[in-house]
């Protein structure tokens, strides 16, 4: 089998998936299935591509699985598809957090549409991780919209067509000034070979422009993937959207979504752009900082435990944005380390709030007191999730948080003594989080509360074996990591010494 015929499959399985779910649609139980076992298979194709991975191609920036076919040469529309040590583990996020949401938060309402819809983005989200060309990365990118809209308006709570619109709207708006900054790359690469239109990847890396226009090409870029990730201060439409969405919705939101904005920020903006680090890395990781002190602040005053989360989230996100602008080989490593960490984690969390949800209709702050007295297994497991989100030593998100800081210190030192604050923000807004779900004296409601089934002990069972692994032995993705992301820093270091 042809290495590159694996990536076809992974954008393909999906489709076909959501396809069956929809022809057996009056069979019981039958589009359920079909979802559960797509999902499967689009992991397990996810993690043989993982393990066949060389993350020592030859060839520039260490791509992996690759494939060209020109399809309107005079368009320069391709199907071009890559994956290096960057993208890699966003696939198998993406195939996880799909597997996970139909298992472990399944909703009978609808199921066929809900199971198409899943998979469909599913597709599309992979598409936009293994495009090796920047038109067809945002052809996928937009295409993510459809079934996010719908999830989020069919199936999401009393505002979630508000949620809806709000989501679609910024995001929509935000991708048309990277549009335009694709098109306007392609061309002026065009311009200068005189050759065919192509926004293929590698001959876009190489495209001479003056510091001024990336600067501007930059911006564009950077203000449609602030908005998907999000970063403050064009986040606001995150908190409703996580808080409205149903559970799978959630966690295709916060567990894999918003890593393709940090994603995009790395690959694209800073990678194609690196004149632009100049003026804009000082901007950006302001704007980084500022997202970490406000998310924690928010989360710590919020009402709804899943806005406590999206809040968290935003705060997260700017960790991961300081350290992919930071120029820092050590703290790129731990940016894109962790968006699979914060992908997983923030999966166990609107898991288990969606179990919680399930027992007591809501996840107002005010109505949870109390439920590690009747549930003390869903007590241990959010306790352990927790944990791991606030960066304790020995789970997943530590380590990423310190190459990150690590990294940015020794290059920008300030920058990282600011936002290690935010470590102490989100030991603050969580602990006093659980205090008030899981201790004191809860509602009469909440005496009677069951635990969790084995079923849904077990849909967490992965992220916890994930947080405890990678919290211990983290090498086998920071050594496929590595290589990759060496590649970009020094293309960007080195594009800014030539002009000096």
């Amino acid at each position: 089998m042809h290495s590159s015929l694996f990536i076809t499959l992974l954008l393909l399985v999906p489709v076909i998936g959501a396809g069956l779910s929809l022809q057996v649609r009056k069979t019981p139980n039958a589009s359920y299935t079909v979802g559960l076992v797509t999902a499967g298979v689009e992991l397990l194709l996810s993690l043989i591509v993982a393990v066949l991975y060389n993350p020592h191609v030859a060839g520039a920036q260490n791509f992996d699985f690759y494939y060209r076919h020109v399809i309107s040469a005079p368009l320069g529309l391709a199907y071009d598809v890559a994956i290096d040590g960057i993208s890699l583990f966003m696939v198998v996020l993406a195939s996880l957090v799909t597997l996970l949401a139909l298992w472990g938060a399944r909703d009978k309402r609808r199921e066929a549409s809900f199971v198409a819809w899943l998979l469909l983005l599913t597709s599309f989200t992979v598409g936009s991780f293994v495009s090796h060309d920047v038109l067809e990365f945002f052809i996928f990118f937009e295409l993510i919209l459809v079934p996010t809209y719908f999830l989020l308006s069919q199936w999401g709570g009393l505002g979630g067509a508000k949620a809806a619109t709000k989501f679609f709207i910024y995001t929509f708006t935000g991708s048309a000034f990277l549009f335009i900054a694709i098109l306007y790359l392609g061309f002026a690469h065009q311009h200068q070979t005189t050759g065919a239109l192509t926004f293929a990847y590698g001959p876009l890396s190489q495209t001479a422009m003056t510091s001024s226009t990336e600067v501007w090409l930059f911006i564009g870029m950077a203000i449609a993937f602030a908005v998907k990730s999000p970063i403050w201060p064009l986040h606001t439409w995150a908190p409703d959207s996580y808080a409205e969405a149903p559970t799978a919705g959630s966690m295709e939101l916060s567990g894999i979504l918003a890593k393709m904005g940090s994603y995009g920020l790395l690959r694209f903006a800073v990678g194609l752009l690196p004149l632009a680090m100049h003026d804009m890395r000082p901007v950006v990781m302001t704007f980084a900082v500022i997202g970490i002190l406000y998310g924690s602040a928010l989360a710590c005053v919020t009402t709804d435990l899943k806005r406590v989360v999206a809040y968290s989230s935003l705060a997260q996100m700017g960790f991961i944005t300081l350290g992919v602008v930071s120029g820092s080989q050590i703290a790129t490593e731990g940016a894109v380390l962790m968006m699979f960490n914060h992908g997983v984690i923030t999966m166990g969390f609107f898991l288990l709030i969606g179990y919680i949800e399930k027992r007591r209709g809501t996840s107002a702050l005010a109505e949870l007191r109390g439920l590690q007295g009747p549930a003390p297994v869903l007590a241990a497991l959010f306790t352990v999730v927790m944990m791991a989100s606030i960066g304790l030593p020995g789970l997943s998100n530590f380590v990423s948080e310190y190459l990150i800081l690590l990294g940015t210190f020794t290059v920008h030192a300030w920058w990282a003594v600011v936002a290690g604050l935010g470590v102490i923000g989100a030991a603050l807004y969580w602990l006093w989080s659980y205090q008030r779900v899981f201790h004191g004296a809860g509602e009469s409601d909440n005496a009677s509360l069951s635990d969790v089934t084995t079923s849904e002990r077990w849909a967490l069972v992965p992220i916890v074996a994930l947080v405890l692994v990678l919290g211990i032995y983290p090498a086998p993705l920071l050594n496929k990591i590595a290589p990759s992301v060496h590649s970009l820093v020094s293309h960007v270091t080195t594009a800014a010494e030539v002009t000096k």
